[in-house]
């Protein structure tokens, strides 16, 4: 008994104390949930929810005709959420009553697949009840407008579960038109304006509140803490379409008829020296050229064309005179166990120096350097940095590479090194600098920066403006200035452009350009020629300076600078002349000033759509078609709309709206008005931006 009674209370006991921690456990859930449930429940949340940014919409890059050379365009990421209940609802019934229709209609729009298998793809995501099941990535704006109005989805996202993901990606409308100087804009290999410019074009971005969900993906809360992003600033190019368009299809056309390398044009308002075009093409591996590469501020080996600099120098130190006579050795001359020779065949052998530029002697230019500056080549070094040949340009563009001049006491220099340099050998200036030094010759001596963006923009309204800037006032006497100026004009009558311009129906002055270039290491075997024309016109009044350079390919049977690059210098000088020069001058002179006002406005979009077609308005759209409200800023009788973001629970910028808009608006937001004044909105009690509530009332002061 004793030892039954032992066992019994043994038994007893140890199930006392499972009752006991069974209990203990039970009422541990209870607190858990009841008195702690709130607590976990954030920390679970905290788990899963976390900031995330908003990309801000990067600003748009405008050519100075107004159009769009860069700028960023919504796409979309979609999905189905068939979790909702209104899919779930009735056995679903809604689902099951718009599913083939729905399938028809994504096979129809997108042509990827049959509406059978878009029906088996759904169904099984139904089946699965994914919350966040992948429709299609990336569409586009127009595609996302027909995918609303599909059956099922056209009912709201919280009945179709149809959710859109919006992202901006930059697109270049133009394509290839200056697309190595307007640049790329990702974030690992920007170039160009989109590079020098990043941080105006990029604006501020925002925060929302996502949650993380399976296959880490994140999904955005509503009523959540968020920050709407600022979009970046615009900027407008001094770059022209039309003559960007006619500098690139001339260079492209002879780029192809000459299987060349590659090749660039440059096009400069004298006055200002506002690049108006720059092409910079490269030929790619399936024999098709591409803007590859910024050809125009890379330095190299000029050739001819720097005779230019030689010969202002001569001038400047007044070494020679123009007419005085200079044996051309039949083409052919030797210096220090090296031969001179002239790259293009001619018949002269006395002559002056003039004519013998005209001739592009390199012989010529290798005796006068040797003549006089031999004992004293920092005479002619010093002539070189007065022309800025030895620095920058400034051009406000990333990626300018500087000028390569030997120094005397250096290894490259040698007793071959400054006639050599003399015809544009033995130094690498870009074509870029080639431009700025044949400008400032045609501008009266005076030497302008080059540069590429005119004015900074946010939504239409002016925040800044670039003027013209002068690097030198004068590079070199007067005399000299009209001295040289008779030489580059006689390049063109009596010299080696003189067939290219005979009868053209206005003045050229420009100078021919045939450079034997090195091929790595092989040398100058493989005969690769650089053909280049610089010159400006009309001469008798310069209204732009072209540079154009063409490196052919190995034993090119066509080479020679006037019947290559001078070719496409007189196509591009021919089509500005027409359609800018004589047509253009009289009709911009006479042309009345336009309407200076700087006006901004802001409302419904349809509206101010009517009344810039009522008024005749010109104006440029960055805004989506899904955009209702709008802002309308402006100067010199053009405007641009842009986006006035919306969001709900989230008070919206009212200043600039008409009373009418504010209070459309804001009802639509489920909020009170109490409105002082008369006119458009100058002050709201609630900042834009902050949360809100409906019901809730916002004092709106009018101006």
């Amino acid at each position: 008994m004793d030892v039954k009674r032992d066992i019994l209370w043994r038994v007893y006991l140890s199930y006392i104390l499972v009752v006991i921690a069974c209990l203990a456990i039970f009422g541990k859930a209870i607190y858990i949930q009841q008195v702690q449930g709130k607590h976990w429940r954030s920390m679970s949340d905290s788990l899963h929810l976390k900031l995330d940014e908003i990309e801000a919409e990067r600003g748009t890059i405008y050519s100075e005709d107004g159009q769009m050379l860069s700028t960023s365009i919504p796409q979309f990421d979609i999905y189905l959420d068939f979790r909702v209940d209104a899919l779930r609802e009735k056995n679903g019934l809604l689902f099951r009553t718009h599913l083939d229709s729905l399938s028809q209609a994504l096979a129809g729009l997108f042509k990827d697949q049959s509406a059978g298998e878009y029906k088996a793809m759904l169904q099984q995501g139904y089946k699965n009840e994914e919350g966040y099941f992948l429709l299609r990535r990336k569409i586009s704006f127009r595609e996302y407008e027909q995918l609303r109005n599909f059956p099922l989805f056209r009912l709201g996202r919280y009945k179709s579960g149809m959710i859109a993901n919006e992202r901006t990606v930059r697109l270049n409308p133009y394509q290839m038109l200056a697309f190595r100087t307007i640049g790329l804009a990702r974030d690992s290999n920007k170039v160009g304006l989109e590079m020098t410019y990043d941080s105006l074009l990029r604006g501020r971005n925002g925060k929302r509140t996502v949650r993380t969900i399976a296959g880490g993906v994140n999904v955005p809360v509503d009523d959540t803490y968020q920050i709407e992003p600022e979009t970046g600033k615009d900027i407008v190019s001094t770059i022209d379409v039309f003559m960007q368009d006619i500098a690139e299809s001339a260079l492209m056309k002879m780029l192809i008829k000459n299987e060349a390398t590659h090749g660039c044009a440059i096009v400069m308002e004298v006055k200002t020296g506002k690049i108006k075009a720059i092409a910079n093409l490269g030929k790619r591996n399936d024999g098709s050229y591409w803007e590859d590469f910024n050809y125009a501020i890379t330095p190299t080996e000029p050739g001819s064309t720097f005779k230019l600099a030689t010969m202002m120098a001569l001038l400047e130190d007044k070494k020679i005179s123009l007419n005085q006579q200079i044996n051309l050795e039949h083409g052919a001359w030797k210096i220090a166990g090296q031969t001179v020779y002239d790259a293009e065949v001619h018949k002269e052998n006395e002559t002056t120096i003039q004519h013998a530029f005209e001739l592009s002697s390199n012989v010529a230019m290798a005796k006068l350097a040797s003549i006089y500056y031999a004992n004293t080549p920092n005479q002619f070094l010093h002539q070189l940095k007065k022309m800025r040949m030895d620095t920058l340009t400034g051009i406000d563009l990333t990626g300018e590479r500087h000028p390569v001049i030997y120094k005397p006491g250096g290894r490259f220099w040698g007793p071959t090194t400054l006639p050599w340099m003399a015809f544009g050998y033995n130094l690498s200036v870009s074509p870029l600098q080639t431009t700025t030094l044949y400008n400032a010759v045609a501008n009266g001596g005076r030497m302008m920066q080059p540069y590429l963006v005119s004015a900074v923009k946010e939504e239409g309204v002016l925040l800044r403006e670039f003027e013209p800037k002068l690097i030198d006032d004068a590079i070199c006497s007067k005399q000299t200035l009209q001295q040289l100026q008779n030489c580059l004009e006689g390049v063109c009558t009596v010299g080696t452009a003189k067939d290219l311009f005979k009868n053209t129906p206005y003045k050229v002055a420009g100078k021919t350009g045939t450079a034997l270039v090195a091929n790595g290491n092989r040398g100058y075997a493989d005969k690769i020629y650089q053909s280049s024309f610089a010159g400006y016109f009309p001469a008798d009044d310069p209204q732009y300076t072209c540079v154009v350079i063409v490196v052919n390919k190995p034993h090119a049977p066509v080479y020679y600078g006037a019947a290559v690059a001078g070719v496409v210098f007189k196509e591009i000088s021919d089509r500005l002349y027409s359609t800018y020069i004589r047509a253009g001058n009289t009709a911009k002179n006479t042309a009345q000033k336009k309407d200076s006002v700087v006006f901004s406005y802001a409302g419904n979009k349809p509206d101010m759509a009517l009344l810039t077609s009522k008024l005749s308005l010109r104006y440029a759209d960055s805004t989506n078609r899904t955009d209702e409200w709008v802002n309308m800023n402006g100067h010199n009788a053009s405007a641009v709309l842009t986006r006035r973001v919306v969001v709900d629970n989230t008070m919206p910028q009212l200043k600039g709206m008409g009373l009418k808009d504010a209070v459309l608006l804001c009802e639509n937001l489920g909020l009170k008005l109490n409105i002082k004044g008369k006119g458009k909105v100058a002050a709201q009690s609630v900042p834009a931006g902050q949360l809100i509530a409906k019901g809730q009332l916002i004092n709106v002061d009018l101006n």
